[in-house]
């Protein structure tokens, strides 16, 4: 799918032909959508083609007077699956006239910026446009981490009283997306900084200033996820000791409750046998058994209770 924008009063509008300066974000292209604008526009099709390979990693390039840019943007797949957030690559292709970006998937960070979350935005200022775009990556990293952080948190209440491992698994699906995280970070970060010896943000000094910020916020995200990975591995492996000694407790109150019955249980054997038994001949038999068994089943609780067997 291809979309145009470009400036209008409130932020951007989106139009249907093809002018100098606008914005053209493309999303899954088809191989005919990707032709047209590599004769329309003479962008190398190796550009367009790899934002949509999804191992593709954060990477500079320019060919032609053309310059390709490729972030690893952070994407939610959904709460059911095996990882709910991951990176996708994010191309962003910077030509005379046009500015170009090229994802597989409907990414927050196109929205952010179509929903006027950025003052000045201007389609014909290109190099401001791609400082605003990491800008948003940043904060969409540190908008994810925090949800992550909450489901999380979701999860260590469920863990308290678990004897299961299915909330383990769900807090390991939460550790692989921060892995993911803290991978495309560092290599967002390692390209950014690329980006500033370049020299390509330094005509305006606004634009230097906003590298500044956008560099600042990366970091953020990156101490951030660090930090909640961190805290999440070791939370697993204590709670993976608390579900274990959850199961010791049960295991230890039913061996006891065990021996207890097991008391009654023996004198009633032995009195179910077929030969000469003590007061098998009194009416009160019965009675005495009873009251011998429970009385002995109440020593053997109060041994185990006062030895915290129980």
């Amino acid at each position: 799918m291809v979309t145009i924008f470009r400036k209008a009063e409130r932020g951007l509008e989106q139009i249907d032909d093809l002018e100098p300066g606008t914005w053209i974000h493309l999303v899954d292209p088809q191989r005919a959508e990707i032709e047209q604008l590599m004769t329309t526009v003479n962008v190398p099709e190796d550009f367009l083609l790899a934002a949509l390979d999804l191992d593709e990693m954060a990477r500079t390039d320019r060919e032609d007077g053309i310059t390709l840019i490729i972030l690893r943007v952070p994407f939610f797949f959904g709460k059911e699956e095996d990882i709910p957030y991951k990176t996708v690559p994010f191309g962003i292709i910077l030509t005379p006239g046009y500015l170009i970006t090229i994802c597989k998937y409907h990414t927050a960070i196109a929205q952010d910026l179509l929903g006027y979350r950025v003052k000045e935005l201007s389609t014909s200022k290109h190099s401001r446009l791609v400082l605003q775009m990491l800008l948003v990556t940043a904060q969409r990293y540190l908008s994810y981490v925090r949800h992550i952080d909450a489901a999380t948190d979701a999860v260590e209440e469920r863990l308290q009283r678990s004897l299961r491992n299915e909330e383990v698994l769900e807090l390991l699906k939460y550790q692989k997306s921060l892995v993911y995280f803290t991978t495309g970070l560092k290599s967002n970060d390692l390209m950014m900084q690329r980006l500033q010896k370049s020299g390509l943000f330094s005509r305006y000094e606004e634009d230097e200033d906003l590298l500044e910020d956008v560099l600042t916020e990366n970091s953020q995200a990156l101490e951030m996820t660090t930090i909640s990975e961190n805290i999440l591995s070791q939370m697993m492996d204590a709670f993976a000791s608390i579900i274990s000694n959850n199961l010791n407790v049960v295991m230890k109150f039913l061996a006891s409750i065990t021996i207890v019955v097991s008391v009654p249980t023996l004198i009633a054997s032995i009195y179910g046998m077929n030969v000469e038994l003590p007061f098998q001949g009194s009416a009160l038999a019965f009675w005495m058994v009873m009251g011998v068994s429970l009385l002995l089943a109440l020593i053997v609780l109060v041994i185990l209770w006062r030895r915290d067997w129980l």
